[in-house]
């Protein structure tokens, strides 16, 4: 009964300073990828504020062709929003925020399944080789000490997936000549 009594000790022990060093966690995060693609500004902005283009680069779209997607508000403005269905990439939905004109696409991204959401953005800087593209993504995760854990291995999580977002982006735009 003693041992007993000490493994139980030492469980609440353990959660107690798991969850208070969760607290000391990082509650907000920054994903961000960039790559080089040779073309002007003009063609990738038109494939980026384009939310119906997206799922000819967009690596999500590629793991399932399934996924149910609809479209609605103003076409490539502000106030254009996506929402998406998927067993395998969960739903979600996006809307345009703010546009700079051939340099940047700002939207929100929001996953009602874990009550998240984040703001995404793409700038476009001229560059001699074409065109820099950054695409980045950052939220807060509140004030939940579990979910700060999350933050540590968000850039992980999500940073792969942006890398062959642009890899697909670029072979997009390249390959139209």
């Amino acid at each position: 009964m003693a041992v007993l009594k000490k493994l139980l000790y030492g469980a609440v022990v353990l959660v107690v300073v798991v969850a208070m060093a969760g607290f000391m966690l990082p509650k907000e995060y920054t994903v961000e990828r960039s790559i080089v693609i040779d073309a002007p500004p003009e063609e990738i902005y038109a494939n980026v504020v384009d939310l119906r283009a997206w799922p000819q680069w967009g690596v999500w779209f590629k793991r399932d062709p399934e996924m149910k997607i609809t479209y609605s508000g103003p076409d490539r403005a502000i106030g254009m929003r996506t929402t998406w269905q998927s067993q395998t990439e969960g739903d979600g939905e996006m809307e345009i925020t703010e546009l700079h004109h051939n340099r940047q696409v700002v939207y929100s991204l929001y996953f009602p399944e874990f009550d998240m959401g984040s703001t995404g953005k793409f700038l476009l800087e001229p560059v001699s080789e074409g065109t820099r593209v950054t695409w980045s993504d950052q939220g807060s995760v509140g004030m939940n000490p579990v979910d700060r854990y999350f933050v540590l291995m968000i850039d992980n999580l999500i940073g792969p997936d942006f890398e062959t977002g642009l890899q697909n982006l670029k072979t997009v735009i390249e390959n139209r000549g």
